[in-house]
């Protein structure tokens, strides 16, 4: 498909849909795992995950720090036409990621026990956490390589395939946490397994793409490796802290919670934020989705096409986020039961705490959206700023500061208040940049 030429009408969709079945099927890794193992554990089971969940969010969003930033670049150098500068940034990007992933694979591989304790781990919760994040450290590079490809394999022009491995890995692992939960009796150390071969099945799947006649990415090396690694990292930085900024929250959270809720709260928040997690990573399908053609259209000075193709992801992404948030609001009891089998407290306290924290959502969307579309169009530095105030400096504040003011359940407030304030903070950013009219690809490019 030519993306500067072909009907928005037609690629679009493709695109869109592609990345969001993508989005779905791999926030299946850790929904499904947290559903499994709060029916067989309970509570603390729920608990635990909560706690091993920034380790998720470390792996891999340094997969899309250099896949994003990485695939965003190609996608310029092509839209100008040259096609080998393009490869060269994923090599580099490659590169990148696999020295990364070995140095961060060491870390936690020999300080999991002290970063699960940091984390919030304590008591039971700690040993359960322990026990599945025991297997899931072994393949942690696999889920790192896995995340980057995936944005290549997209902005190689063949998001069918990175849809499909995704796709895949998700069967295997519904299925394989199912038996290796229930049926072998695993409990936590089962659902690990089940994600790891899971992951490791969907990065097979991608690099059959290395294998397909229709691929034009390919290894190239010249000079101007630093430079490249520095336009890289700056490039798909706002992505990456966006979701690893999950991680931080998350840390942030269960130390809040457990300090004035307790493990019950803690249990109902593991849940809150798999739920969150899925409607993020559905947004960034909806910024996966318009980046590669945005970028090219970008390069090749297609503003007419770059403007129609941000209006449909924005209308995309409110509709995301309103039918998310009434979703959450009408039925916050059954959304929770199907996470952890509930004790009377729980039951009595997961809709209050649900119902305060999915006010966050109607605006979350959107504001992932527009971190993506900034990157797209090389307003790299505005799209980290905000990535990171939205995702630590504002949010992992008002975590502090709400509970002690206003008591331990206004911490849910934090996210909603936070999402507010960067939507406000973006339309001004995009109301500057449209009156700027920056349209020079080669301009804003050199200052990258």
């Amino acid at each position: 498909m030519d993306l500067l030429k072909d009907s928005l009408k037609k690629i679009y969709p493709k695109f869109l849909f592609s990345a969001l079945g993508g989005a779905i099927i791999a926030s299946v890794y850790s929904l499904v795992d947290s559903v499994m193992v709060g029916q067989y554990e309970g509570e603390v089971g729920a608990a635990a995950l909560a706690v091993v969940m920034p380790m998720y969010t470390i792996i891999f969003s340094l997969g899309l720090l250099f896949g994003m930033g990485g695939s965003i670049l190609m996608s310029v150098e092509r839209g100008r036409g040259d096609l080998r500068r393009g490869n060269f940034f994923f090599t580099v990007s490659l590169i990148c990621c696999l020295a990364v992933s070995f140095l961060v694979f060491l870390l936690l591989f020999f300080f999991s026990g002290p970063l699960l304790k940091f984390f919030g781990g304590e008591g039971e919760t700690l040993q359960l956490a322990e026990r599945y994040f025991a297997i899931l450290k072994y393949a942690l590079p696999v889920f790192t390589v896995g995340q980057f490809l995936s944005c290549f394999v997209r902005s190689d022009g063949n998001p069918v395939l990175a849809t499909a491995a995704v796709l895949t890995g998700g069967v295997v692992n519904i299925v394989g946490d199912y038996l290796f939960v229930f049926v072998f009796d695993l409990g936590m150390r089962g659902a690990a397994i089940a994600t790891v071969l899971g992951q490791s099945l969907a990065l097979i799947v991608l690099c059959l793409h290395f294998f397909s006649k229709r691929k034009k990415i390919a290894l190239r090396l010249e000079k101007g490796v630093f430079r490249a690694s520095a336009k890289i990292v700056i490039s798909g930085l706002s992505p990456f802290l966006a979701d690893f900024s999950v991680g931080v929250l998350c840390v942030l959270f269960n130390k809040q919670i457990q300090r004035f809720l307790g493990t019950n709260a803690l249990a109902i928040f593991g849940a809150s934020i798999n739920l969150f997690i899925l409607i993020q990573s559905l947004a960034y399908g909806i910024g996966q989705a318009s980046q590669p053609i945005v970028s090219e259209n970008f390069g090749a000075g297609n503003a007419l096409r770059v403007r129609k193709v941000f209006l449909m992801s924005l209308a995309v992404s409110l509709v995301l986020g309103v039918i998310s948030c009434a979703l959450s609001e009408c039925f916050p009891r059954a959304i929770i039961r199907v996470f952890m089998k509930t004790s009377p407290e729980t039951d009595l306290l997961a809709p209050t705490i649900l119902r305060k924290f999915a006010l966050a959502f109607p605006l979350m969307p959107c504001n992932v959206f527009l971190l993506y579309y900034f990157q797209a169009v090389l307003h790299a530095t505005s799209a980290w700023i905000m990535a990171l105030v939205r995702g630590m400096l504002l949010s992992g504040l008002l975590a502090f500061v709400l509970p002690v003011l206003f008591g331990g359940q206004a911490i849910f407030f934090a996210l909603a208040l936070t999402e507010l304030f960067v939507f406000c903070a973006n339309a001004a950013l995009l109301c500057f940049f449209s009156r700027k009219k920056t349209t020079n690809a080669e301009e804003v490019f050199d200052k990258t």
